[in-house]
């Protein structure tokens, strides 16, 4: 069981989960004031709570988050709203506990993206666009360059509501962490 600091940033993740997949699934957007009204909430609690150290670890969190994300963004392979709801939730997290996020994340959309693309009938389609992108990938080019569809702002495009899915591996994480007893820690 984490303790009361560790306790109240768990808790801000999780309305900040439910909220950016609530939005998310409504509108297909992560609304600014969710993500960038968490991020400095997350780094000054996280200082708060957790001295230079939670500081620290909460500035590392968000980078990383960025460095995996903020490129996602640049290949149009996913929303600037997600990259920011992943960067405000890294401030509160940390990059131990972030990474375990992104992995489920990672993990789980895969799997809802194949269940989605099986129910639409395009299951198929999807493994084609899956070996054009990783072509241009393998060449340094933007995948959408090369096939428009790919384009996360394109009508055409293909996409999954990322906030929800986001939220739904957090609390997969957070069941796992109760069920198995692991000590949820920040570093």
């Amino acid at each position: 069981m984490p303790d009361t600091p560790h306790s109240i940033l768990l808790a801000a993740v999780t309305v900040i989960c439910i909220v950016g997949a609530i939005t998310d699934l409504r509108s297909r957007r992560i609304p600014n004031w969710l993500t960038l009204g968490a991020l400095p909430i997350g780094l000054i609690a996280s200082g708060i709570l957790g001295g230079w150290q939670g500081l620290f670890l909460a500035f590392a969190g968000m980078l990383l988050a960025l460095l995996i994300y903020f490129p996602l963004y640049l290949l149009r392979a996913m929303g600037a709203g997600d990259a920011k709801l992943m960067a405000a939730i890294a401030s509160f997290l940390g990059p131990l506990m972030w990474i375990h996020l992104f992995i489920f994340s990672s993990i789980l959309g895969g799997v809802v993206a194949v269940l989605f693309t099986l129910a639409k009938g395009q299951f198929k389609t999807m493994l084609g666009k899956s070996m054009n992108i990783l072509r241009s990938l393998a060449y340094f080019q933007a995948p959408y360059a090369a096939d428009p569809d790919l384009d996360i702002r394109s009508a055409k495009s293909l996409s999954l509501p990322h906030g929800a899915v986001i939220a739904l591996a957090w609390f997969v994480l957070l069941f796992l962490w109760e069920s198995f007893g692991f000590r949820i820690v920040r570093y």
